[in-house]
């Protein structure tokens, strides 16, 4: 059962801990498919992650497929998929994520274009106790209309409709981590304030920012 999604969640640990953002067992991620999700095991080293050690679970969070017990952060992923109908979601220790995330009290603020895909600033959930209730419950109102998070003292979480858009997300708020850190080094921070947020958004709009095309858009091979 699942056994692309499977493969797919394997294959992004496997990427997120090359990338630096995961080390050793620390972080977990998921992919949905309908009402069941592919969710990495408790206990994997991810950077050497197999598809044998994601386990299939339904939305109420009973395992129906895989030989190991899920991720303690089951009731975290599973919260997100119900409030935001995401298609995959990705929870990492990252590093500069989570040294930002024991130092700020409320949020990362949008210091870059760019963290407009992630909703703009990125709040940081209050502290609770991993894999409980109350860390689900902190994380998910944290996410309200974005698509990232800080889990104070903790790290970091994305979500997106697809696995690799939300290992995008996370490496996106990894590298905003780090410019934020850099600048604050060198003076006093700017933050795009809400006109610059929105002048963004109608020139991402009407260049189709992101996106490939020709050089003349009436050209014959357009």
């Amino acid at each position: 059962m699942l056994e692309a999604e499977r493969e797919q969640v394997a294959s992004a640990c496997r990427r997120l801990a090359a990338e630096g953002l995961v080390i050793g067992t620390a972080g977990n991620v998921s992919a949905r498919s309908g009402e069941h999700v592919a969710i990495s095991a408790t206990g994997a080293v991810l950077a050497d992650a197999t598809s044998n050690e994601v386990t299939v679970v339904h939305l109420d969070g009973e395992v129906v497929a895989g030989e190991l017990a899920p991720t303690s952060e089951l009731d975290l992923h599973l919260g997100v998929y119900r409030r935001y109908d995401a298609g995959a979601v990705v929870h990492t220790h990252a590093p500069m994520a989570t040294a930002l995330a024991c130092v700020l009290e409320d949020e990362l603020p949008c210091v870059h274009y760019q963290m407009l895909l992630l909703g703009g600033t990125v709040r940081v959930a209050p502290y609770r106790t991993f894999g409980t209730p109350e860390l689900a419950e902190s994380v998910i109102e944290a996410l309200d209309g974005r698509t990232a998070a800080l889990m104070a003292n903790h790290g970091a979480i994305a979500f997106a409709p697809d696995l690799a858009t939300a290992v995008d997300h996370s490496l996106l708020l990894e590298w905003a981590c780090n410019v934020y850190w850099r600048a604050r080094a060198l003076g006093e921070v700017r933050a795009l304030d809400e006109e610059q947020r929105q002048a963004v958004v109608a020139a991402a709009v009407e260049r189709r920012y992101g996106t490939t095309r020709p050089v003349r858009e009436d050209s014959p091979d357009g």
